[in-house]
């Protein structure tokens, strides 16, 4: 029903508040799919290494020159990535970030790391410091992580 001229309509309803806690972990999905899209291409290099078609496969390839290879080329990709996003590209950085991930889904499979474990570290680093969590580390466990790092 129309409200008689000069009587304001009612204030809109705000949306509910959302909860960043329920929200943060959500899955992002394509086309409702159930996974993740890294979730996704996990299962892909390892229905590939388990295939072990090196012929046709460039992930059974990768692995199958062994862990070193699937190392260096996760730092090959890292390098790029940097060298792009230093360079002001956007658009490469963006292709070399789909590389980047492609690269380190590899290096988990070669290594029998899930998604969910990264999922479950991540989720609970969340909220936590950087600082404080990597001050919480275990002292070998920090000096076996160490590396050079760029002032």
């Amino acid at each position: 029903m129309p409200l008689p001229p000069g009587i304001p309509a009612p204030a809109a309803a705000p949306p509910p508040p959302v909860d960043p806690a329920a929200s943060a972990l959500q899955p992002f999905s394509v086309a409702g799919a159930e996974a993740t899209i890294l979730d996704a291409l996990w299962r892909t290099v390892e229905t590939r290494r388990q295939a072990g078609d090196v012929a046709n496969s460039h992930s059974a390839r990768l692995l199958a020159r062994g862990t070193a290879k699937v190392a260096q080329k996760l730092g090959e990709e890292a390098v790029e990535c940097v060298i792009e996003a230093t360079q002001g590209h956007r658009t490469a950085t963006i292709l070399e970030s789909a590389d980047l991930l492609y690269h380190l889904v590899v290096v988990w499979v070669d290594a029998g790391i899930k998604p969910e474990e990264v999922w479950t570290e991540l989720a609970r680093r969340q909220g936590i410091s950087g600082i404080a969590e990597k001050a919480a580390r275990p002292k070998a466990l920090v000096r076996a992580a160490q590396t050079t790092k760029l002032p």
